[in-house]
């Protein structure tokens, strides 16, 4: 059995509450009585109890992280950053898979955890402005994504156009013109899609490079056999692409395979350019170029934003210190070149 706070008060005669002033982390206590104790606590190895802390102020020190796929490796890479920055503050991170399906979605978003947490990472595919706007469980909110812009609730995302447009400046930059896009989604609600689409689109026009639908095969899901697929129906037109941005890189991962069986030379014969940075990319045959999110701060934002709202506070805070309501936080990003694209 544990050390109590009665056991260090003993030990280093000092009161209970003189101990748990310490433990807590309060300033008025003096530097020797605050060295005794400290020396109390290491000696009879004390560990506080932090889940009655916790119930103590009405907590559960547990919040959940609700994604659409878990097997995704950018969301398999974002959840460590989660847990890691949860874990800083005592948390434990409770994930839940959505399959991106619109009843999960609003079941998660109604709370029916909210026994269980204390706050909500929630990174939506299908539920919209709507649903959080008329959203009923108090439980503290923040978004990650591009479901949502400018909703009732924190939201945390790199800007997504201004990253795909620097893509394919970088492409059209090595001297290509022909620059197919995989990734393009037909549903309304896939604002990523459309985003990294008017990206693609802005940087072709502002080059004077005429668009090409043909070049834009759409996609339901962005797995490495879709990206396969489409590249073999860019491979198969009369005029092949000369350089492909896909919009993630597991269907950049995917293109490149084919691309590769077909005895394509990688850039040589055609240059590929994915987005996320994921771990896969850094070590594939080329390595892959790529848009890279800063997922790390990502994560810690959403963790700290959190966190202010779980305490009462109203999350972020602009530059000048005064609270906020609502708004966009923006993460991170940058391009990274590697040998895909690189002139060879």
């Amino acid at each position: 059995m544990g050390s109590s706070l009665k056991d260090v008060a003993a030990r280093a005669g000092v009161s209970v509450k003189t101990v748990s002033n310490v433990v807590n982390g309060y300033t008025y206590v003096s530097p020797a009585t605050r060295e005794k104790v400290e020396q109390a606590l290491a000696e009879l190895d004390y560990r506080p109890n932090l889940s009655a802390r916790n119930l103590r102020r009405g907590r559960t020190g547990v919040i959940a992280l609700a994604l659409p796929e878990l097997d995704a490796p950018y969301f398999a890479e974002l959840s460590r950053f989660v847990i890691d920055a949860a874990a800083e503050r005592g948390w434990t991170v409770l994930i839940d898979q959505t399959d991106g399906q619109a009843a999960r979605e609003r079941e998660v978003l109604q709370g029916i955890r909210e026994q269980l947490i204390d706050g909500l990472i929630f990174s939506p595919i299908t539920v919209g402005r709507e649903e959080l706007a008329t959203r009923t469980d108090r439980t503290p909110l923040v978004l990650l994504g591009e479901r949502v812009l400018d909703g009732p609730t924190h939201h945390v995302a790199i800007d997504n156009l201004r990253a795909a447009r620097e893509v394919t400046e970088h492409l059209l930059a090595r001297g290509h013109t022909r620059i197919a896009a995989i990734g393009a989604q037909e549903n309304p609600s896939a604002n990523t899609a459309h985003l990294r689409l008017a990206g693609y689109r802005q940087a072709l026009e502002a080059a004077g490079v005429p668009f090409d639908e043909r070049l834009v095969p759409a996609t339901g899901s962005y797995r490495r056999a879709d990206g396969a697929a489409l590249m073999r129906e860019l491979l198969e037109l009369p005029e092949p692409p000369q350089a492909v941005f896909c919009f993630n890189d597991l269907l950049a991962l995917g293109a490149l395979r084919t691309a590769l069986s077909a005895g394509l030379r990688v850039p040589g014969d055609v240059a590929l350019a994915g987005f996320d940075d994921v771990e896969d990319g850094r070590y594939s045959t080329p390595t892959l170029t790529t848009v890279s999110p800063d997922k790390e701060q990502i994560a810690r934002v959403a963790v700290e934003v959190l966190d202010s709202l779980i305490g009462g506070g109203r999350g972020a805070r602009r530059a000048g210190g005064e609270a906020d309501g609502p708004r966009e936080i923006e993460a991170d990003y940058r391009l990274i070149v590697r040998e895909s694209t690189a002139a060879g």
